[in-house]
């Protein structure tokens, strides 16, 4: 019969995703130059990457530790040159708009095991006798 030597190939979900995709954490190009910058809850990653052509580019990831399982959650976006300018220029307008429109009050955090208590400026004084 004709259909006995027919091979039909069905994907899975998972090798169909590679297929198409690759295998993207192996993609993950070695980082040129990186900083880390600690804010309150939240670390800001930001890392120079180079492609095969040895184009740079910057992923800026945001990680932020979940207290109650202390998971860290991740956010990443890349930036490409052809796009720096752009997002410079609407990084600082939305910036001097948040400074020109609303006070701006800087919280520092500290991290108990128990619970998470926040202080602003105005509460951390102390008094000289």
């Amino acid at each position: 019969m004709y259909f006995e030597k027919l091979f039909i190939f069905m994907p899975t979900k998972t090798s169909y995703d590679k297929y198409i995709m690759g295998d993207f954490e192996n993609r993950e190009r070695e980082e040129v130059y990186s900083k880390k910058v600690r804010a309150g809850k939240r670390t800001y990653f930001f890392d120079v990457k180079a492609t095969r052509s040895n184009d740079y580019y910057v992923t800026i990831t945001e990680s932020k530790k979940r207290l109650e399982d202390g998971v860290f959650i991740k956010h990443k976006i890349f930036l490409y040159k052809e796009d720096f300018e752009k997002f410079a220029d609407g990084l600082k307008d939305t910036i001097e708009y948040i400074k020109a429109n609303q006070e701006v009050v800087e919280k520092r955090y500290e991290y108990s095991e128990t619970q998470e208590v926040a202080k602003t400026a105005d509460e951390d004084f102390s008094f000289e006798i």
